[in-house]
């Protein structure tokens, strides 16, 4: 099943069975996205969730973009910054949104147990870290 692309003329709707989960080059290789809306690529609108399991961290990083994080399940742990501090995680609960500036240096830690969030932005999707050393495309 493809995702739904921006200006097409149908009604459409994806249900938690059909999420397509993949690992994505710029996760640790437990971490999963799934496109839901577009073509994260391209320079358009578009939609994707985030699983993270127990304990994974990603480290900071920064995206171009502007984001609108969705929190789905789980509690959501992200702070704000160039190194990794756990006294600047914030926890959001499920339904919760957050809009992350582009150029913003943040971290996440799935630090209570797994969670999903949904990425509502404009692509093309980018991923830089603040220390290579964290890139797991550089290992």
């Amino acid at each position: 099943m493809g995702t739904h692309q921006p200006d097409q003329g149908v009604f459409r709707s994806v249900l938690p069975q059909d999420v397509d989960w993949q690992p994505f080059p710029g996760f640790p290789p437990a971490a999963r996205l799934a496109v839901l809306v577009g073509n994260p690529s391209e320079p358009h609108p578009y939609v994707v969730r985030v699983k993270l399991p127990s304990g994974e961290r990603l480290m900071p990083h920064w995206h171009e973009e502007d984001r609108v994080y969705t929190v789905i399940s789980g509690v959501f742990y992200i702070g704000r910054g160039e190194t990794f501090d756990e006294e600047k995680l914030v926890a959001y609960p499920p339904g919760a949104d957050i809009v992350l500036p582009g150029g913003t240096p943040h971290f996440h830690w799935a630090k209570s147990g797994e969670y999903i969030t949904q990425v509502t932005a404009i692509g093309p999707i980018s991923l830089e870290y603040v220390d290579p050393r964290d890139d797991p495309r550089n290992t």
